[in-house]
């Protein structure tokens, strides 16, 4: 069965971006949030294999959210996708619980190599 990923973004072309790279590569896409609150919502009513979570988010940024969904599924496989420059939050997210972070812009191999890694 193909993997089914939870996509969090709230700009709708990183989450296009993401989308289109994990479907050419077999990944199948459990759903889709534009923030925090609703990733949170959606995680527990998807149960995905695994979520992609923007950091930088209006409502509920993504360490947020990933401390919640944490809290609700402590096996839960979360990657952070952050601009540059913010390393301090990509600590921030690592301690949280997070499985790896990739940088935007995305590129298609780290993506994969970063999903593959961490469902294993």
């Amino acid at each position: 069965m193909a993997n089914r990923i939870l996509i969090v973004d709230d700009a709708a072309f990183m989450r296009m971006m993401i989308k289109d790279i994990l479907s050419k590569n077999g990944f199948e896409i459990a759903g889709e949030a534009n923030d925090g609150a609703q990733a949170v919502e959606k995680f527990k009513e998807l149960s995905p294999d695994l979520v992609t979570m923007d950091i930088t988010m209006p409502e509920m940024d993504g360490i947020t959210a990933l401390k919640e969904i944490k809290k609700f599924d402590p096996n839960a496989k979360v990657i952070m996708c952050s601009a540059m420059g913010q390393q301090a939050m990509v600590i921030d997210a690592i301690q949280a619980g997070a499985k790896d972070f990739i940088v935007k812009p995305f590129q298609a191999d780290r993506v994969i190599e970063a999903i593959k890694k961490t469902i294993g």
